[in-house]
C-alpha cells in the first residue's frame, strides 16, 4: 500500500512559508493603518506579534517599516511597546529608515500619558545614529525637566546614551550639569540613582581631558555627597544600592569616628536579602578598616553569619558566588573561621564546583582542635560513588597532612584509602603519600610496607605510576621486589605513553643500581638503552645524561642521582600574596569567582601564552619595513585555523632525534644492539674517558650495550646555503604548512641581550632577513611573541618553514620546523638556532 500523501504544512509566525508571508503583513497592517473600527488593536497586536517573531528569528521585515510606523498613531502601550522593539532593532543599521522614525518619536514624546512619553524618548535615545543627535537634545532636555519621575528617570539614562554618540552635543548642551542638579534635588530615589550612573561614567571619561570634570569626579566623593547617599540609601531599589555602595567604598574617611559613622549607618545592610548587596556592604566595611587591625579583624566576625546565611539559601549559582567571597576571606584569616568548619561540610544535593570550594575552605580552617573531625569528614567523602569528588577529598586529607596536624592519624587514614582497591583512590593516595614522604621521611617504614604490596599492573594513572616508582627507587632498599617491578616496568617500555613515567622510571632504576647493583645491572642496561631510542627529547637527554656520567666514575654518578636530602619543609603556594592581594582589592567582582586579578582575563596578554593565535588574522609586519625588508602579506581570515594553530595534533617523531648524531647504542625493544660513537659529549665533565678505552667498553659489557665498532670518521656536514631573494607567498606557505610534517621541534633558551632587544619585532625581521630568513607573518605582545619564517636552499626549489614562539620573559624561544627536503632539516635548525642566538649581541 502506498503511505498517505502528506498535508501541506501551514504557515506559522515563527516558520514563514517565503516572502509572500511578509508581504501579506505588509498589506494586511497597511489596511489597519487608517482604520479606527473595533477591534483594529486586537488586530493590530497578532500582525505586531508576527512581525516582532519574523524578527527575532533572522528574518529580514525591513519592508514593513514605514508600515509599522504608521500603524504606531495609536494609545495602545502594548503596540507602542512592540513598535520601538522593532524600530530600535532596524534603525541603526538602516539611517534612512531611522529619519521616518523621528516625527512619530518626537510626537510621541509630547504624549499625554507619561508612559508613553518615556518609552519614546528611551526608542529616541535608543537609535544610535549619529546624524540625528540634533533630534535628542530637545526631547532630552524636556524629559529631565518632565513631571513624571519615570520620564526623568529615562531621560538621566539617555544622557548617558548620547554622550557615547556624541559627548561634544552632550556637553555643548550642558546636560551634566542638571544630572547634577537632579542628583542632589530629586525626589525620586531611582532618578537619583541614574544620575549618579551616568555622571559616574562620563566625568570618568571626562577627566583626562577636562580639568572641570575630574574636579566634578572628585566632588561625588565629597563628605556631603556620600552622606546625602548614605542617608537616602533605605529609598534606592538594590541596584541603585550597589551603586551607592561601590561609590562609598572609594571614599577615604578623615578620621575614624567618620569610619565607624558610615559603618553605623550601613549596619542593617548586611541583614539585606540580596546577597549582591550584602557583598557590596563588607566590602565597604573591609576598605574602610584596612589601616585599623583590631577593627578589621572585628569585621570579620561581624560579616561572618550574613555571609554564612546567606551561602546555606538561594540557587546554586548564588551560594557559589557567595562562597567564593567567603573562601578569600578564609584564606586571608582562617583562624577566625575554624570554629565554624561544619558550616563547610557537603550536603548531597549540592553541586561539584560547590564542593569543591567547601573542601577548599575546610582544608584552610583545620587546626589542632578541628583535624580528627574535618578528616573524619572528608574520608567519607573518600568513599563517594562521585570519582571527582573522591579525589578533592584524598587531596584535601593530604593537603592538611602537610599543614603538620595530627600527622600520625592522617597518615594512617591514607594507608587506609590503599586498601580500598578502587583505581582512583589508589592513585590519588599514590601521589599524597610521596608528597608526604618527602615532608616527613621518618614514616617511610610504615607507607612502604603497604605500597609495596600494591600491584604496578593495577596503577594505570600518569601521576600515581610516577609517584610510585619514585619510591620504588628512593627506597629501594627497603623493598625487597623494587628491582623486579622496575625491570617489569621497563620490559613495557614502548607501551608506556607517558613522558614523565619514563623520566621517573630512568631516574629510579639509576637509584636502585646505585644500591643494589647486581640485581639492578641487567635493567639499568635495558632502560639507558630504550631511554636513548627515545623520541621524547627529554627522555632521550636524562638516559644519555646517566649513560655518560656512568662512563666517567660510578661515585660521581652517585653523588648527581642520589645524593643526600634535606626534608621539604614547605611546598610552594600557587598564588603570591601579591595576586591574592589584588583579589582582594576587587572585592566583589569577577576576580573572586574567577580566583585571579581582573587583568589576567581581559588584558591580552595575560590570556596565556599562545592566547594571540587565534588572530592570525591581524599578523602583519608594519609597513615602516617595507623599504629594508620583505613585506610580510596578512594572513587571510579564513586560514586562521591552519597557520600555528597551537593545538597541531602531528607527530612530532621526525628527524631530529634519528638524525642525532649521538653515541647511543641502539634498542630494538627486545634486544640491545648498540655502536658507540665517538663524538662530542652533550654532558660537560672533567677530561672523560674517550668511548674507546677499556672503562667504556667494560661498562658497555656489563650492562648488555653491546661492543663498539670502530666506525670509519664521519665527515663534517657541507654548511648550508640560503637564497637572499627567497620569496613566497602566504598562500602557498599555508599549503605548505598543512601538508609537511614537523621535522624538527625543539625549545631553545635566548640570550638576555637579544631579549633586550626584542622591543620591537621588527628588529628581529631585519636580523633574521640578514641572514636569508624571511618573516611571512608576525603578532603578539610582551612577554609572548609568534613569528613564522621561511628560508630556500641556494639553486635549489627546496622550502623551510619555520614556527618561532618567543617568551621574553623566560628568555625561551619554541621552534617547529617543516621541509621539503628532510634530510637536510638539521643543517637548518643548527643555521636557524646560531642566526637567532647572534640577535641582539655586539
Amino acid at each position: 500500500m502506498a503511505p498517505p500523501a502528506q498535508s501541506q504544512k501551514s504557515s506559522s509566525p515563527s516558520q514563514p512559508s517565503g516572502k509572500g508571508e511578509v508581504s501579506d503583513v505588509k498589506m494586511q497592517l497597511r489596511q489597519l493603518a487608517g482604520s479606527r473600527a473595533p477591534g483594529t488593536d486586537d488586530s493590530k497586536r497578532e500582525l505586531f506579534k508576527k512581525v516582532i517573531s519574523y524578527m527575532t528569528i533572522g528574518i529580514d521585515v525591513s519592508a514593513v517599516f514605514s508600515e509599522m510606523v504608521m500603524c504606531s498613531a495609536t494609545s495602545d502601550i502594548v503596540l507602542k511597546k512592540m513598535c520601538y522593539l522593532y524600530v530600535g532593532n532596524y534603525a541603526k543599521n538602516n539611517p534612512d529608515l531611522a529619519l521616518l522614525t523621528i516625527n512619530f518619536l518626537q510626537r510621541d514624546c509630547k504624549d499625554e500619558d507619561p508612559m508613553i512619553r518615556g518609552l519614546a524618548l528611551r526608542s529616541l535615545c535608543s537609535l544610535r545614529v549619529a546624524n540625528l543627535v540634533e533630534y535628542l537634545v530637545g526631547p532630552l532636555g524636556n524629559g529631565l525637566k518632565d513631571g513624571n519621575s519615570y520620564v526623568r528617570m529615562v531621560a538621566s539614562i539617555g544622557v548617558l546614551k548620547l554622550y557615547h554618540i556624541s559627548a561634544s552635543t552632550c556637553m555643548d548642551a550642558d546636560f551634566p550639569a542638571m544630572l547634577k542638579h537632579l542628583m542632589l534635588n530629586d525626589k525620586d530615589a531611582q532618578v537619583v540613582a541614574n544620575c549618579l550612573t551616568s555622571l559616574q561614567e562620563i566625568w570618568g571619561l571626562e577627566a583626562s581631558t577636562s580639568e572641570e570634570a575630574a574636579r566634578e569626579r572628585e566632588m561625588l566623593l565629597s563628605k556631603a555627597v556620600i552622606y546625602y547617599f548614605l542617608n537616602r540609601i533605605k529609598e534606592f531599589s538594590e541596584w541603585a544600592q550597589c551603586i551607592v555602595l561601590e561609590l562609598v567604598a572609594k571614599y577615604v574617611p578623615s578620621d575614624s569616628n567618620e569610619i565607624f559613622d558610615v559603618m553605623n549607618l550601613l549596619e542593617d545592610r548586611l541583614q539585606h536579602a540580596n546577597g549582591a548587596v550584602v557583598l557590596a556592604t563588607i566590602k565597604v566595611f573591609l576598605q574602610l578598616t584596612l589601616s585599623m587591625t583590631d577593627v578589621h579583624q572585628q569585621v570579620y566576625e561581624r560579616i561572618k553569619s550574613p555571609l554564612l546565611t546567606l551561602v546555606s539559601s538561594g540557587s546554586p549559582e548564588q551560594s557559589y558566588a557567595v562562597l567564593s567571597h567567603l573562601h578569600l576571606l578564609v584564606m586571608r584569616a582562617p583562624f577566625i573561621f575554624s570554629s565554624d568548619y561544619k558550616h563547610f561540610y557537603c550536603q548531597y544535593n549540592e553541586p561539584f564546583y560547590v564542593k569543591k570550594l567547601k573542601l577548599e575552605m575546610l582544608t584552610a580552617v583545620a587546626n589542632e582542635s578541628n583535624t580528627y573531625d574535618i578528616v573524619t569528614e572528608l574520608c567519607e567523602y573518600a568513599a563517594n560513588v562521585d570519582i571527582p569528588m573522591a579525589r578533592e577529598s584524598i587531596r584535601a586529607v593530604g593537603k592538611i597532612a602537610l599543614q603538620q596536624y595530627d600527622v600520625n592519624a592522617i597518615v594512617d587514614r591514607l594507608l587506609q584509602f590503599l586498601e580500598m582497591e578502587k583505581e582512583h583512590v589508589t592513585a590519588e593516595t599514590l601521589v599524597l603519600v610521596k608528597d608526604l614522604l618527602r615532608k616527613y621521611p621518618q614514616w617511610s617504614h610504615d607507607c612502604i610496607a603497604v605500597v609495596g604490596n600494591i600491584s604496578s599492573k593495577n596503577v594505570q594513572e600518569p601521576k600515581a605510576k610516577a609517584a610510585l616508582i619514585w619510591m620504588l627507587g628512593e627506597y629501594a632498599q627497603d623493598m625487597q621486589d623494587a628491582p623486579y617491578i622496575l625491570e617489569s616496568l621497563i620490559e613495557n617500555w614502548d607501551e608506556e605513553h607517558s613522558a614523565e613515567v619514563r623520566l621517573h622510571l630512568l631516574t629510579a632504576i639509576m637509584k636502585c643500581f646505585l644500591r643494589r647493583p647486581p640485581e639492578t645491572q641487567k635493567a639499568l642496561g635495558a632502560a639507558l638503552a630504550a631511554g636513548l631510542a627515545d623520541f621524547h627529547q627529554d627522555v632521550h637527554d636524562r638516559a644519555l645524561f646517566y649513560y655518560r656520567l656512568l662512563k666517567y666514575d660510578v661515585s660521581v654518578a652517585e653523588r648527581v642521582v642520589n645524593p643526600p636530602k634535606q626534608a621539604v619543609s614547605v611546598f610552594a603556594d600557587t598564588q603570591s600574596s601579591e595576586v591574592k592581594d589584588r583579589i582582594f582589592d576587587e572585592f566583589n567582582s569577577l576576580s573572586v569567582v574567577y580566583q585571579k586579578p581582573s587583568y589576567m582575563f581581559t588584558d591580552k596578554e595575560h590570556r596565556g601564552p599562545f592566547a594571540f593565535s587565534e588572530e592570525l588574522g591581524n599578523l602583519s609586519i608594519d609597513t615602516d619595513l617595507a623599504n629594508d625588508v620583505v613585506p610580510a602579506q596578512r594572513v587571510e581570515e579564513n586560514d586562521k585555523d591552519l597557520l600555528l594553530s597551537t593545538s597541531e595534533k602531528e607527530e612530532n617523531h621526525g628527524s631530529i632525534n634519528n638524525s642525532s648524531a649521538y653515541d647511543a647504542p641502539s634498542y630494538d625493544g627486545s634486544r640491545m644492539v648498540g655502536a658507540l660513537q665517538p663524538q662530542q659529549d652533550l654532558v660537560s665533565l672533567d677530561q672523560p674517558p674517550p668511548a674507546n678505552t677499556p672503562a667504556s667498553l667494560a661498562m658497555d659489557d656489563l650492562f648488555g650495550l653491546g661492543l663498539p665498532v670502530a666506525p670509519s670518521p664521519t665527515p663534517p656536514p657541507l654548511a648550508l646555503k640560503l637564497n637572499a631573494k627567497a620569496v613566497l607567498d602566504p598562500n602557498s606557505f599555508q599549503q605548505k604548512w598543512r601538508q609537511l610534517p614537523v621535522a624538527a621541534s625543539q625549545e631553545i633558551s635566548l640570550n638576555p641581550q637579544g631579549v633586550s632587544a626584542l622591543s620591537s619585532p621588527q628588529v628581529l625581521l631585519r636580523h633574521m632577513q640578514g641572514h636569508s630568513i624571511q618573516c611571512i607573518a608576525s603578532g603578539g605582545q610582551a612577554p609572548n611573541f609568534k613569528f613564522f619564517f621561511f628560508a630556500q636552499k641556494e639553486d635549489e626549489p627546496s622550502t623551510y618553514l619555520v614556527e618561532c614562539v618567543i617568551n621574553s620573559a623566560a628568555c625561551k624561544a619554541q621552534l617547529k620546523i617543516k621541509a621539503d627536503d628532510q634530510s637536510t632539516t638539521q643543517a637548518f635548525s643548527t643555521l636557524f638556532q646560531s642566526v637567532l642566538s647572534e640577535f641582539g649581541l655586539p
